[in-house]
């Protein structure tokens, strides 16, 4: 597989002056200006950004009032389910020589996954040095100086990271930018072909997708000859997921009554979830329910919702100890949910009872739970229909046949063993993303060292 990450000239990256006299006057005149409005823009939005509940967490260092560290690979993981990528990728990794890795995020979520990662890894070796930061504000001007201070070798764009400011900022500098486990809906393709001109002109080096499908899309937005397909990613992270559960769950002891979780619950959903509780309650009405709100801001409407219900409940960074029967837990912890998932009997996973698109329903099967999720999983089609019919995931088409199945697990638990080992197999020859990535990786750093 050859890697072409930036356009040469003599042998050499193109400059940002370069750059400019690849592209005619008018193309060149149209997206300076398109830039400029951008970045005018963004400027303004700012102060106002400040008051936004999931932003104000390193709000300097968006603004890079805080400079970012310097770093030979770049790597941008939106939220949460980016940043187990980032960590899969950057344990991954065996460079030849020391690398620095700076791994960015967007929300408290992903640092969270980050920084605990990154921990563990600069504790224990020299070769690979982690830093955890949060993503600057996508102003081209603010773009152009972290690109500066970071100075990477190659920047690495994990999912759907297309952000115009950093990629006009990129093409400048002649700094390289691979978009990794790419995925893009039918519905985004729709919405980014309105820019496709500009998103042509700012086009990554590279992009590995995770289907044909998606490869098709980024190809019809970028062109065919920087898109092609590598296996998932995620099937090699979620492999690795048990090895999280180990102390999280210190704290409470939700045994020896029946544990359910419902995971990553969006809040377009929470009535259904609502009813799904008051039904397992009362088939099951010494169950402990671990409830994972997939935002934290939502914290405080569950805290209401639950009065209204006359449910008992508590806050999980305030219990300590055996947590009585009929408990429901409000995790208001982050990183938890894996160890969650090893310690359930019986798991829901949320995002999938709404037009949401659902969330990763391949962690609870790793510790041997078949998961139950709703009638939504269109972000998750990669994952292929045989789960389904392996009896690896139940589907359910609404929250009365979702809490009928859950009470049937909560009643009668599957053999974790059993389940853990089909759910292995299925994942083992799905994977290898990982390799191809990191393989790219390590080229691009060689080549840049070599120029």
């Amino acid at each position: 597989m050859s890697v072409n990450f930036h356009a040469r000239v003599d042998n050499r990256p193109c400059s940002g002056i370069v750059f400019c006299y690849m592209y005619t006057r008018k193309n060149l005149r149209y997206l300076r200006v398109i830039m400029a409005l951008y970045d005018m823009a963004g400027r303004m939005l700012i102060p106002f950004l400040r008051k936004n509940e999931r932003l104000k967490d390193g709000f300097d260092q968006r603004r890079l009032v805080i400079p970012l560290p310097a770093a030979d690979v770049w790597i941008q993981a939106a939220s949460g389910g980016e940043a187990y990528l980032a960590r899969a990728i950057v344990e991954y990794l065996v460079p030849l020589a020391p690398v620095r890795l700076l791994v960015t995020t967007n929300t408290r979520q992903g640092m969270e996954i980050i920084e605990k990662f990154s921990q563990k890894i600069n504790s224990r070796e020299n070769r690979r040095a982690v830093f955890a930061a949060y993503f600057p504000f996508d102003r081209p001007s603010l773009m152009a100086t972290a690109l500066e201070q970071v100075a990477p070798k190659l920047t690495v764009l994990l999912e759907t990271e297309i952000w115009p400011g950093f990629l006009y900022a990129a093409k400048m500098s002649g700094r390289p930018i691979a978009i990794v486990n790419g995925r893009i809906t039918e519905k985004s393709l729709r919405g980014y072909r309105r820019f496709k001109h500009l998103l042509q002109t700012l086009a990554p080096e590279r992009v590995l997708a995770i289907t044909a499908e998606d490869a098709g899309r980024f190809a019809a937005l970028f062109g065919e000859d920087i898109v092609s397909v590598i296996p998932n990613i995620k099937f090699d992270g979620v492999a690795s997921a048990g090895n999280d559960s180990g102390e999280a769950l210190q704290g409470a002891e939700v045994g020896p009554h029946p544990f359910l979780v419902l995971g990553s619950v969006r809040q377009e959903e929470e009535d259904d979830v609502a009813e799904v509780i008051s039904a397992v309650r009362n088939c099951c009405p010494d169950s402990v329910i671990g409830l994972f709100p997939r935002h934290m801001h939502r914290i405080d409407h569950w805290r209401g919702v639950l009065d209204k219900m006359g449910v008992r409940w508590a806050l999980k960074s305030k219990v300590s100890g055996r947590v009585e029967p009929g408990t429901v837990l409000v995790w208001d912890v982050f990183g938890e949910l894996a160890a969650a998932y090893a310690a359930a009997d019986s798991v829901f996973v949320g995002g999938s009872l709404a037009p949401l698109g659902g969330q990763n329903f391949l962690e609870p099967l790793v510790f041997g739970v078949v998961p139950v999720i709703g009638p939504f999983w269109d972000n998750f089609l990669w994952v292929g229909e045989a789960v389904f019919k392996q009896g690896l995931v139940i589907r359910a088409d609404g929250w009365k046949a979702v809490a009928e199945t859950l009470i049937k697990q909560l009643q009668a638990p599957a053999d974790r063993d059993v389940v853990r080992r089909a759910a292995m197999e299925y994942i083992r020859v799905r994977q290898g993303g990982t390799h191809m990535a990191c393989k790219i990786i390590l080229a691009a750093i060689k080549k840049e060292d070599q120029s």
